[in-house]
């Protein structure tokens, strides 16, 4: 009986042994599983499996690690989904953690702050150069659902830049349990410039006709003041004087508005393919009753490989017209005036300048003429009748034909400024400018 019992025991043991050793082999061989993501298919067969009583821990591991990749794959969708859209916007987007090291820049960001490089690992304040922006973030949002706005301004380049900057709080990238800031940066670097234009466009403007009008206002008030003791000959004197002042305001605001219509209305160009030699002619045949008898001449060197082509009859016109009326006023003892046109073959360009022989343009003043308002010698040019916005018209008109205006000049030799216009011939050109 006693060795009955024994055998028993013995045989009990070694089913448990092995029952034991099987169940440590497959529970290890799921949990690899789990932790490599897959589904856990044991050798054993199902019926072996069910009397071992794992079978429905298995197929519930695998479904929870199924269901557990399939989560992830989507998580990871969404992620990328976000990024392509964060990258896509035009504003600077960029995600940092409590110690200010980013996470996240979208393509703005890398393209406006980095020269198309990432910005991901680098401390904020070595990308964002900006006092005004550590001040927003001091003082930002402590909740995830808090928000600050304000302008900024970054150093970059060796020029400013204006932003209109918004954080909030959001969950951690590399830490999901973290909170990290996403930072919002809409460039407003040219509205600024804008406004600053702007600004100095109405100062330069209001200087502009605070001038005539203060004479206008001087001489109408001494005439009615002194109506009956004044001299005739003096009447008449304060009559021109308001009278040339007056024109001069109409000159004035005849080419702010002209100016303005080129600002606001760029596309407003008739386009007609035509030829350029007859305008230049009767350009030089309106100004030869100006030259004086003796020593002065215009010119006019045509290259005869510029058939017709599109461009704005009127608006050139316009534009050669103020180059020959600024010859004759800054230049009047000039000798020869030369109206040249020539032909690019390889570029398609027209090329056509104004070219004088007279005093010249100081180089300091060369690089601004084109502006609004300026002048070389400002109390000449009021005596003369400039308005200072005639070569920035000309510059405009240029501009709008597709060419480009530059300016060439040396002291006591003369000045030629000249422009180019694309040597357009298609019969869509005809209609308007593109």
């Amino acid at each position: 009986m006693f060795i009955f019992l024994s055998v028993l025991f013995f045989s009990v043991i070694v089913v448990l042994f092995n029952y034991i050793i099987r169940m440590r082999h497959l529970l290890s061989g799921l949990e690899s599983a789990m932790r490599s993501g897959g589904r856990y298919l044991p050798e054993s067969s199902d019926e072996s499996l069910s009397r071992c009583g794992v079978k429905g821990l298995i197929e519930q591991a695998n479904f929870l690690s199924e269901a557990h990749q399939m989560s992830a794959e989507q998580s990871k969708g969404y992620s990328k989904q976000f990024e392509a859209m964060l990258s896509a916007v035009q504003e600077v987007v960029v995600i940092f953690n409590s110690d200010r090291v980013v996470e996240f820049s979208n393509r703005s960001a890398e393209r406006i702050l980095r020269k198309g490089k990432s910005l991901k690992g680098l401390r904020l304040e070595s990308v964002l150069r900006s006092l005004s922006l550590l001040e927003l973030l001091e003082n930002g949002p402590e909740s995830v659902d808090g928000e600050a706005v304000n302008q900024i301004s970054v150093e970059h380049g060796g020029e400013t830049l204006w932003f209109e900057a918004s954080c909030t709080k959001v969950r951690g990238i590399a830490a999901p349990r973290a909170l990290s800031t996403l930072l919002v940066l809409h460039d407003i670097t040219k509205l600024k410039h804008l406004q600053v234009m702007q600004r100095e466009f109405v100062a330069n403007v209001s200087h502009e006709l605070r001038t005539p009008l203060t004479i206008i206002k001087g001489f109408a008030e001494t005439l009615v003041d002194d109506a009956e003791t004044m001299p005739v000959a003096a009447r008449v004197r304060f009559l021109g004087k308001i009278l040339n002042n007056a024109e001069r305001l109409h000159i004035l605001v005849e080419d702010l508005l002209n100016l303005s219509r080129l600002e606001s209305k760029p596309g407003q160009l008739k386009l007609e393919l035509q030829a350029l030699r007859p305008l230049l002619e009767e350009l030089i045949e309106d100004y030869r009753p100006r030259l004086n008898d003796v020593g002065q001449e215009m010119i006019l060197e045509f290259d005869d490989r510029i058939t017709d082509f599109a461009f704005d009859r009127f608006q050139i016109h316009q534009v050669l017209g103020n180059l020959v009326v600024n010859a004759f006023r800054y230049a009047p003892e000039f000798t020869q005036l030369i109206l040249r046109a020539s032909y690019d073959v390889e570029a398609n360009i027209v090329y056509c300048s104004v070219q004088d022989d007279g005093p010249g343009i100081p180089g300091g003043d060369l690089p601004y003429i084109f502006d609004r308002f300026y002048r070389v010698d400002k109390g000449r040019s009021k005596e003369r009748g400039g308005t200072g916005l005639g070569l920035s018209i000309v510059k405009h008109i240029i501009q709008q034909h597709g060419g480009s205006i530059s300016a060439e000049s040396q002291p006591e030799q003369g000045t030629c400024i000249r422009f180019s216009l694309p040597f357009r011939q298609d019969q869509g050109a005809q209609l308007t400018a593109s």
